[in-house]
């Protein structure tokens, strides 16, 4: 069942013994459209660093209680490898990170997991990437934040759609289903579900997601009583 990811920012977040904070914000790539890291505000805990969560750590979504437990022990995340705030997360960092907890990297390639033993397939780039060693720059340029893409523009063939909204994200895979699209003027300001593999790019210099499609793409999968529609 996919899940509005707004609705999960501010959620507490419940180790096995005690709270850790909040959600903040996710980490997805954008080569695969899966949540790689949850981040957490972790109040005056954890404050000089940036503290990451993978999907094998999650537990138990709560939207009742506005609550994401997580399979670990606050000194298990203490002790974790550390990364600056300020910093943007390398392979290296991510070698060191699983490693540290014995989760599978999901960039192995072979039967890569996700969250709640889901597959995720990584693609031939992903694999090839895998043997380096050290931090390498060009591997943090695919992991974005989701706030951060919140309010991209989605630039179709023909114009302007309109404006990235939010994520609808399946809680046991942690894949992304669909981008939540605020449509212009020219559609009446209603909702449009944008598929993944409608995207061609994401231009981060631009504040841009570009789609294979065009106004009229949409136009012909929506209904007049629709007030959104998924293409």
């Amino acid at each position: 069942m996919l899940q509005n990811i707004q609705e999960l920012y501010g959620d507490r977040l419940a180790a096995t013994d005690g709270d850790i904070g909040h959600v903040n914000d996710f980490y997805f790539d954008d080569r695969t459209w899966v949540v790689r890291y949850l981040v957490a505000d972790t109040g005056s805990w954890l404050s000089e660093r940036l503290v990451l969560l993978s999907p094998h750590a999650f537990g138990h979504l709560d939207p009742d209680l506005d609550l994401v437990t997580v399979k670990l022990t606050r000194k298990q995340i203490e002790n974790s490898p550390p990364i600056d705030a300020h910093r943007t997360v390398s392979r290296q960092f991510e070698q060191d990170y699983y490693q540290y907890y014995g989760w599978p990297a999901y960039w192995d390639g072979e039967g890569i997991l996700g969250a709640a033993g889901f597959p995720v397939v990584a693609t031939a780039s992903e694999k090839k990437q895998t043997i380096h060693q050290g931090h390498n720059q060009r591997d943090d340029l695919h992991l974005r934040s989701t706030k951060e893409v919140t309010g991209y523009e989605i630039q179709a063939s023909d114009g302007t759609i309109g404006v990235v909204k939010s994520f609808m994200v399946d809680g046991k895979s942690w894949a992304i289903g669909d981008l939540v699209v605020e449509a212009g003027h020219w559609y009446s300001g209603k909702e449009v579900l944008i598929a993944p593999s409608k995207i061609r790019r994401v231009s981060y210099d631009e504040s841009k997601v570009f789609v294979n499609l065009t106004k009229s793409d949409i136009q012909r999968t929506a209904k007049d009583d629709v007030v959104k529609s998924r293409v």
